[in-house]
């Protein structure tokens, strides 16, 4: 198989996307996980943010931020963990070495992967959203057209990380498999998911302004606080996220290829 192939067969991704989808009807504790935790998260957050509003002026005037941030930061760390969990499947089914030998390419495997990633994200994210508005009258459609804008820039974030640390797991086998389940909490920090990001010290706030995320929720403030829409500070993300998603294909690329040389594609269960 070419690694750099650029073709694309929808019959290839559809055939994956229906593999994973089997797998995942297959388990109901697989289902059930992908509701449970964004279900907790909300209530929790929710409940947490009804107390502050009625003690602080902020957030009383700004209804919704804490709840929106909550959600925001679901769907790039749910986009992620649903990429990287397909991917997964493969590594302990000890099915890569089985893929890489057959027709299917490199960009058809990740483009499966990112297909499975929305549906996945999907099945948790909508009842967390139905949540907000019965328990917290917070409806984060309601945020119109900036949503699209929001929700493109974060599953494109979670897509580059998911295509990023897939590639390590792959070149390393499972013994990198916690970089899966952590690099995504070590960018929350710095991403500014719950404060501005005046609140970091000069030097960091560079390093913040680095990461699409951080846009994204700074718009979301903006929206919610100033009712104004920072078109701005997405386009920007944008362009990041466009650097960021080429960056880690080629890392992905060069990852496959070291392992083939390596040999851990037919040892990746270890």
């Amino acid at each position: 198989m070419n690694d750099l192939s650029l073709r694309i067969a929808p019959h290839r991704i559809g055939a994956m996307v229906l593999r994973y989808w089997y797998l995942l009807l297959s388990s109901w504790p697989r289902l059930l996980e992908l509701m449970y935790w964004p279900t907790l998260q909300i209530i929790t957050w929710g409940f947490l943010q009804t107390y502050i509003a009625s003690n602080a002026g902020f957030f009383a005037r700004a209804g919704g931020t804490l709840i929106g941030a909550v959600i925001l930061w679901d769907i790039l760390f749910r986009g992620q963990l649903g990429f990287s969990i397909s991917f997964l499947e493969e590594m302990w089914a000890r099915n890569i070495g089985n893929l890489m030998m057959s027709p299917l390419t490199p960009l058809e495997f990740l483009l499966a992967l990112m297909t499975m990633s929305l549906i996945r994200l999907a099945i948790g994210i909508i009842p967390m959203t139905l949540i907000a508005v019965w328990f917290f009258d917070f409806n984060f459609y309601s945020l119109g057209l900036p949503l699209i804008a929001f929700f493109c820039n974060l599953i494109f974030t979670s897509w580059a990380v998911g295509i990023f640390v897939s590639g390590l797991v792959l070149r390393n086998g499972l013994g990198a498999e916690s970089i899966v389940w952590t690099l995504m909490f070590a960018l929350m920090p710095l991403a500014c998911v719950y404060y501005p990001v005046q609140v970091l010290p000069h030097w960091l706030q560079w390093v913040a302004w680095s990461l699409p995320p951080t846009y994204v929720f700074e718009g979301m403030r903006a929206l919610l606080s100033d009712h104004v829409f920072r078109s701005d500070l997405m386009l920007t993300a944008l362009w990041l996220n466009a650097a960021l998603l080429l960056a880690s294909f080629a890392a992905f690329i060069a990852l496959l290829r070291s392992a083939r040389r390596a040999g851990s594609l037919l040892s990746s269960g270890e």
